[in-house]
C-alpha cells in the first residue's frame, strides 16, 4: 500500500483560497475515513513535521492537512480578528473546505486552537465526522493560557530572542502578523467570555481529548470539561512528560493512541 501526496489550492469564495496537502492511499481499504489534521494558533502544514505521513502509515487512512486563512499558502487575515473566530473556522470555513476537497466521512485531528475548531466542526456537521481527536484544546481562558501567551510575548520581545526568527522560517513575512493575531485576541479583555462549552452537547461522535500533563497553555480542567460536556462518547487522556504539542513532545504515545481510536471507529463501522 502506498500513498501519493498531492498539494492543493482550494477556492471557497469570497475571494478566500486555502493550500492543503493531500495523501490518498492506494490499495488501501475503501470505505476508511480521511484524517483532517487542523494546525494550531501559529502553526501550519510544514510545523507538523512527518506527523501525517506517519498517521497516514499507521491508520491505512488518507490525510488531508490545510492552512487556514492567513496562514501559509493560504489568502491573508486583516486585524483585529472577532471575538467568535474559533466559532467562525469551525462552523463555517471548516464545511467549506472539507467540501471543496471532496472529502467524505472524516476524522477531525486538531491541535490547540484546530482542537477548538474541531469540537466545533464535530458539533455543526454531524454524521460527516466519524470522530473527533483533540490535543491541548481550549474551550475557555484559564489562568496557564493567560500567562503562558504573555510568557511567549515577553520572549518574542526580548532583545536578542531567536523567536522571531524560528517562526519567520514557517510564516515569513506574515510572522508578526500572526503573533499579534494570536497573542491580541486571547489577551484581550473582550475575549474573555470566550466559552465553548455550550456546543459540546451536539458532539455525537467518539472522541478523544488529549493534553500533556506539562502544558503551560491549559490546566487539566479543560479535558474533564471538555469530556463532561460531550459525555459518555468522550474519553480523556493525559500525557505524562509532555507539555504543550503531545505529536512531537511524545510522538510514540500520542500516535499511538490517535491509532487506536482510529482503528476503533473503523472496526465499528
Amino acid at each position: 500500500m502506498t500513498i501519493e501526496w498531492t498539494t492543493r489550492q482550494l477556492e471557497l469564495g469570497d475571494d478566500v483560497s486555502i493550500r492543503a496537502l493531500h495523501g490518498i492511499q492506494s490499495g488501501g481499504e475503501r470505505g476508511r475515513p480521511t484524517l483532517v489534521l487542523l494546525h494550531e494558533a501559529l502553526g501550519c502544514i510544514d510545523m507538523w513535521k512527518t506527523v501525517p505521513q506517519q498517521l497516514a502509515g499507521r491508520t491505512g487512512c488518507d490525510v488531508f492537512v490545510y492552512e487556514r486563512r492567513g496562514y501559509g499558502g493560504s489568502s491573508p487575515i486583516e486585524l483585529p480578528r472577532p471575538d467568535d473566530y474559533l466559532e467562525q473556522e469551525g462552523r463555517v470555513w471548516l464545511p467549506r473546505v472539507l467540501d471543496a476537497a471532496g472529502l467524505g466521512p472524516v476524522v477531525l485531528v486538531g491541535h490547540s486552537d484546530g482542537g477548538s475548531i474541531a469540537l466545533i466542526g464535530a458539533a455543526v456537521l454531524g454524521e460527516k465526522v466519524a470522530g473527533v481527536v483533540t490535543m491541548a484544546a481550549h474551550i475557555y481562558v484559564d489562568v496557564l493560557t493567560t500567562a503562558g501567551i504573555n510568557d511567549a510575548v515577553r520572549r518574542y520581545q526580548a532583545p536578542g530572542s531567536d523567536l522571531p526568527q524560528r517562526l519567520a522560517r514557517y510564516h515569513g513575512e506574515r510572522t508578526d502578523l500572526l503573533f499579534r493575531a494570536w497573542h491580541e485576541t486571547w489577551t484581550r479583555p473582550g475575549y474573555e467570555g470566550f466559552d465553548l462549552r455550550p456546543w459540546l452537547g451536539d458532539i455525537l461522535c467518539p472522541s478523544l481529548i488529549m493534553q500533556g500533563e506539562e502544558d503551560h497553555y491549559g490546566l487539566p480542567a479543560q479535558v474533564e470539561d471538555i469530556c463532561e460536556g460531550i459525555g459518555n462518547r468522550a474519553r480523556g487522556l493525559m500525557l505524562p512528560g509532555c507539555g504543550h504539542i503531545p505529536h512531537l513532545e511524545a510522538p510514540e504515545a500520542a500516535l499511538t493512541a490517535i491509532t487506536d481510536f482510529v482503528g476503533s471507529i473503523v472496526d465499528d463501522r
